[in-house]
């Protein structure tokens, strides 16, 4: 019997150091493909640097920075805490939690009618627009220019005027449209501007301290920069025109953060609307932000805000499972959550081609596909299957 115990005592250190080892060398294979993956699409001039983050509800399993913040030859290297210019990631990290948190306190509902908060909407044919409608952007509203003088009222007013392209609640069209009223439906449901509400009830409690909107200007020099128009490179304003148009405020895009902030927000959310004591929603908010809805007749499949199947889901890669979710930014970003998983991928980039957009969603898939692979609990073959 003694023998036997000591056999054992032996054998338990060599059966957790071959288990340490083996993490560990697939830990290695692992940050060798995304260091791949991610050095490739510089060498092609998709990008010129970038971070990559991923996460779990628990800790850190990834953090990585490559090439630098520019495409000019002096430009200083990418550091993990570089602040990016999120773009259309916006729409999940500022207005639909702001929206969702208006909900909860019974500010607003999301079977509201649009012109119980727009009145010009009154009388324009579009009686059964909800704001869940812009929501899951099944508005049947089309984007269009604003105004250089008044550009949010002409926003209003465009939108209240044109003719509906669909049917309410079935037609699916991706529309900037949608989130730059509900960023305005923040204001007048709470009596703050969206930066200033988001600020409140969702960076600041959660301790996320480089997001925002409008940069001030020490984080203004950690800012990466984004291509524009041409060769116009932006650093620390929107890409995005309208955003800028609109004050640098807006619904659909002008949100700045880092990799580290993100992974702080997705931890929330996979921890059902708070972290480390700090709750910022309820989590039944956060089961109906991101339960499916369908259109498209089922053949798109979104959140209130967050993407789930649809054109724009590349960051879902080949084993998340069918009610992952996450959102693609124009400027280079993207995330994806998985609670079956336990797992979230954050990419944030300095894109440089946009005319290639199968090469930059490959990246953004394949991304996903690895860390998947790696470090969570990928679908089976007949889950994939079922989902086709």
């Amino acid at each position: 019997m003694k023998s036997k115990l000591i056999l054992i005592l032996f054998f338990i250190p060599a059966l957790l150091f071959a288990s340490e080892a083996k993490e560990s060398a697939n830990t290695a294979s692992s940050a060798h493909r995304i260091d791949q993956l991610i050095e490739n699409s510089i060498q092609k001039g998709l990008i010129s640097g970038g971070v990559v983050l991923i996460g779990s509800s628990q800790k850190t399993l990834f953090e990585k920075g490559y090439g630098k913040v520019s495409p000019v030859p002096d430009a200083r290297q990418m550091t993990v805490d570089t602040i990016f210019d999120l773009a259309s990631l916006t729409k999940v990290l500022a207005t639909t939690p702001s929206i969702m948190k208006l909900a909860e306190e019974r500010k607003l509902s999301l079977v509201d009618p649009v012109k119980k908060w727009f009145p010009e909407f009154e009388g324009k044919g579009k009686e059964e627009l909800l704001v869940m409608h812009l929501l899951t952007h099944t508005s049947a509203l089309d984007d269009f220019s604003l105004a250089s003088e008044k550009p949010l009222q002409s926003a209003i007013e465009g939108a209240a005027a044109q003719s509906l392209k669909g049917e309410i609640g079935s037609r699916f069209h991706y529309a900037d449209i949608n989130f730059i009223l509900l960023g305005e439906v923040v204001r007048r449901a709470s009596g703050e501007a969206l930066n200033e509400y988001a600020s409140k009830n969702l960076y600041k409690p959660l301790g996320m301290n480089d997001t925002g909107y409008l940069l001030s200007t020490d984080k203004r020099s950690r800012a990466a920069v984004t291509v524009g128009d041409g060769i116009q490179q932006i650093i620390g304003d929107p890409q995005d025109y309208l955003a800028r148009q609109l004050g640098g405020v807006a619904g659909h895009a002008g949100v700045f953060s880092t990799a580290s902030d993100l992974a702080v927000f997705c931890r929330m959310i996979l921890c059902g609307g708070g972290i480390a004591g700090k709750k910022v929603m309820e989590e039944r908010t956060v089961l109906q932000m991101t339960a499916p809805y369908f259109s498209r007749g089922g053949k798109v499949v979104r959140g209130l805000g967050w993407d789930i199947s649809s054109p724009f889901s590349s960051p879902r890669g080949g084993f998340f499972s069918r009610w992952s979710f996450g959102h693609t930014g124009y400027s280079g970003t993207s995330i994806w959550i998985d609670p079956e998983a336990d797992l979230f991928v954050i990419l944030l980039t300095t894109r440089l081609e946009y005319r290639n957009k199968s090469a930059f969603s490959h990246v953004r898939s394949e991304l996903s596909t690895i860390a998947v692979e790696s470090f969570g609990k990928p679908v089976s073959l007949k889950e994939l299957e079922d989902d086709q």
